[in-house]
């Protein structure tokens, strides 16, 4: 989105290329934090920077002479964003952890899967949106309040209350007695027979989603089926019954066939993919949401701006590449 990134890697790590999507779009410099020369030169670093991003636990950018108090100091405006599983302070504080962790304790892991068996949804619902977009979102928050009052803050980032906030919807439909903790008996958990997987003929899988009357009626009219005597009843009383049905009517086409037949209009329709079939597509392809720089697929930038589109700025630095010239550039 066009910000300078500047990454601070240790002295001999490893990394860089085009392979490296995780890293691309920003620069390095490898410097050791344990010789006050270096760690005086990641003061000024810090003093120049608009966001400073950690993911270490609580405390060790503080042993590190580096925690908010002298970065806020020596930068009152800056955005100081902290990364961490369990947050900043609380109980698990302190204690190791990864993204199938934090979601299970959350909520969103017991609520995804089957009757008999939770589902991991890769490190999707952790570490990428209930952590990462939700510190992107609360740096650049806090960048907008520092621009206009000139005041920097810290953003406690954790994990764990990123994914507690992606769950507030199923928080209201409880509220209103249409969600169940019971995983496997809900709206959206795959339950109900309108809106779920089913597996096709040749083994694959399509996935149907017409939640509103209009689009359901539409899907039955298409499937043969009598709406009004399997209706998309909300409350569940008709689901176990009606499932079999749809699970029978699917399994008599292919999933291209099912594509042929559905894909584009509005019964809420679209096969499941995986991400190779996915960047084929041709709906992908004329929206180009993949590049393939240096011959390695991987997302193109998203959201779309109008005025100020997005770009990939390069591949993954080798660690430390960059030092002579962050350096120059940045005044240090």
């Amino acid at each position: 989105m066009g910000a300078d990134v500047i990454r601070v890697d240790r002295k001999g790590a490893l990394g860089g290329g085009h392979a490296d999507v995780l890293g691309r779009g920003r620069r390095s410099i490898a410097l050791d934090l344990k010789d006050e020369a270096e760690l005086a030169l990641c003061r000024d670093l810090i003093g120049k920077a608009d966001i400073l991003l950690e993911g270490y636990r609580p405390g060790v950018m503080e042993r590190l002479g580096l925690g908010p108090d002298v970065a806020l100091a020596a930068n009152p405006a800056l955005v100081y964003g902290r990364m961490t599983g369990w947050g900043q302070y609380g109980p698990l504080a302190h204690a190791a952890g990864h993204d199938i962790n934090y979601v299970a304790l959350s909520g969103a892991l017991g609520a995804i899967g089957s009757k008999e068996q939770p589902a991991v949804p890769l490190n999707l619902v952790g570490d990428f949106g209930g952590g990462a977009m939700y510190l992107a979102f609360g740096v650049l928050a806090a960048l907008h309040h520092a621009r206009t009052h000139g005041e920097g803050q810290v953003v406690d980032a954790a994990i764990v209350d990123g994914a507690v906030s992606l769950m507030a919807s199923q928080h209201q439909l409880a509220a209103v007695g249409l969600w169940s903790p019971e995983r496997g008996r809900n709206l959206l958990d795959g339950a109900a027979h309108f809106y779920t997987v089913y597996q096709c003929a040749d083994g694959g899988h399509v996935s149907i989603g017409p939640l509103e009357p209009e689009f359901y009626a539409l899907l039955c009219e298409k499937l043969g089926v009598d709406a009004q005597a399997l209706p998309a009843d909300w409350s569940g009383r008709n689901w176990e019954e009606a499932r079999p049905v749809f699970a029978d009517l699917f399994r008599q086409k292919t999933r291209d066939e099912w594509c042929e037949l559905l894909e584009g209009t509005d019964v809420c329709f679209a096969p499941v993919l995986n991400y190779e079939e996915s960047a084929a597509h041709p709906h992908m392809r004329e929206r180009g949401s993949y590049a393939e720089p240096g011959g390695v697929r991987q997302p193109a930038p998203a959201p779309r701006f109008s005025r100020t589109p997005g770009a990939i700025q390069g591949p993954a630095p080798v660690p430390g590449a960059d030092r002579e010239a962050i350096l120059a550039d940045w005044g240090v």
